[in-house]
């Protein structure tokens, strides 16, 4: 399983928040040039993690995005799953009916394995996570973030 930009960058872009949690609604195009992320992406990626209840977005002339939920309560697995969809690397994992195959396959167990594993790994982390494992790496916060 590869994540997609959508998924890497969203979450970059979700720990930029949580960087400046408590400054107020953030400017996206602050956010795209910190990230070094184009801001038109950036507005793409934006409206599923809004629509998710993860970010609010205000207009105006102190407008910008805020987390609406602690850094602490976003697990990764809530970020990766609005942006990227399943990770399931491959469609019988999540439908068996596709595949007449599906009961008896012993590769599907393994597809299946693959994605728990996955899953297990993003619900275990959150936001506060890697805003911890930043401040352990000894980067300020409005350095970039690489995930």
């Amino acid at each position: 399983m590869k994540l997609s930009t959508r998924g890497r960058y969203g979450v970059r872009a979700l720990l930029d928040l949580a960087a400046h949690q408590g400054e107020g609604p953030v400017l996206l195009k602050d956010i795209a040039r910190r990230q070094e992320v184009s801001l038109a992406y950036l507005e793409h990626l934006i409206a599923p993690l809004v629509a998710g209840g993860l970010v609010k977005s205000t207009r105006g002339a102190r407008g910008g995005v805020l987390l609406l939920k602690p850094p602490s309560a976003i697990k990764l697995s809530e970020v990766v799953q609005l942006l990227e969809g399943s990770i399931a690397p491959v469609d019988c994992v999540n439908n068996p009916d596709i595949c007449h195959r599906s009961a008896f396959c012993v590769t599907r167990d393994i597809w299946i394995e693959m994605k728990n594993a996955m899953n297990q790994v993003l619900d275990s982390k959150t936001l506060q996570d890697l805003i911890e494992r930043q401040r352990q790496k000894g980067q300020a916060k409005t350095e970039m973030y690489y995930i």
